[in-house]
């Protein structure tokens, strides 16, 4: 009888792992990953394309056009914003399936609405949150991020939410609190990587200390390129947190709980020999199984050479003196 091989949920195909040979090259790069002009030229076609999309994307729920907002300056990117049909295609969600391209697909039975987000553990306000009426009491604004995963793919999004310091603010975390823990859905008969991968231990649940949490960066996504998060971004609401590599960025989050001791994370729980708990972005701290110097840009294909902290060290750095 043949052996028959089965991948792990986690393992990156090894076509999507690029050799560190090919980032010398840039043209045969290109060559290699497939990019056509098709997808360029999506990439290129402004920051704003979404503008006239009126809300209707390409995906299982329609989402809601959100009230325009200027782009916070402070947070301004140097490279142009990814396409939003190549972001909307290409999706690290394994809830739905470890196949990138097919989370869209995948997803389209899950509903964002309606939706509510437990608030508990080490705080004074401790509550239930309806995802709507929590939005009409927080502080909302438009921000570009850049996002790196562990992948060594990387891409800029309009985030629209809250900071999450402002939601700390809210519940006010007790003295004895020293993390937040995040936690997404368990839903398997929606979710089919969640049924399929049962031995994974779900739900995706991630942590931050309570410093990391306060930092100015940390932010409650609830839209993106100017409508409400579609299942494949991690909707009703996310964590994004961009100096650290994308499994930080918790989606779907169904609860949020401060606690005293640090709370196991879901890839760091499953395989921690290649995916840390801290998990901050690091040229110089190879993944087990390929380099973190360069990265790649979704849509562009354009090679970049790794920054420390994604490039926002100088906003984080001072958390791990």
């Amino acid at each position: 009888m043949p052996f028959i091989r089965k991948n792990k949920i986690w393992r990156v195909p090894d076509h999507e792992i690029t050799p560190e040979t090919v980032f010398q090259n840039r043209r045969e790069f290109l060559r290699l990953m497939g990019f056509s002009a098709t997808v360029l030229a999506g990439a290129l076609a402004g920051p704003r394309a979404w503008a006239d999309s009126g809300g209707e994307i390409a995906s299982g729920e329609k989402t809601r056009v959100l009230p325009r907002l200027e782009a916070n300056p402070a947070y301004a990117i140097r490279r142009p914003l990814t396409g939003e049909q190549v972001a909307l295609r290409f999706n690290n969600f394994y809830e739905f399936s470890p196949e990138k391209e097919d989370v869209e697909q995948a997803s389209s039975r899950f509903r964002t609405r309606p939706w509510q987000v437990h608030i508990g553990g080490l705080v004074e306000k401790p509550g239930v949150y309806d995802i709507d009426d929590l939005i009409r009491q927080m502080p909302m604004e438009e921000r570009a991020y850049r996002l790196r995963c562990v992948e060594a793919w990387a891409m800029v999004v309009p985030w629209y939410g809250f900071p999450l310091q402002a939601l700390m603010e809210k519940v006010v975390p007790k003295n004895d609190a020293n993390y937040v823990k995040f936690t997404s859905f368990h839903q398997p008969e929606v979710a089919p990587g969640q049924k399929k991968y049962s031995d994974m231990p779900w739900p995706y649940t991630e942590g931050l200390s309570i410093d990391e949490a306060a930092n100015e960066l940390s932010f409650l996504a609830i839209g993106i390129y100017g409508h409400t998060l579609p299942a494949q971004h991690g909707g009703p609401v996310r964590l994004v947190v961009p100096w650290k590599y994308g499994y930080k960025s918790i989606k779907s989050v169904v609860s949020i709980e401060f606690t005293a001791t640090r709370p196991a994370s879901f890839w760091n729980t499953a395989i921690p020999g290649e995916y840390g708990y801290e998990a901050n972005v690091d040229p110089d701290v190879p993944h087990p199984r390929w380099s973190q110097r360069r990265e790649k840009m979704l849509g562009s294909g354009e090679i970049y050479a790794t920054q420390k902290f994604n490039g926002y060290g100088e906003l984080t750095a001072h958390l791990y003196d």
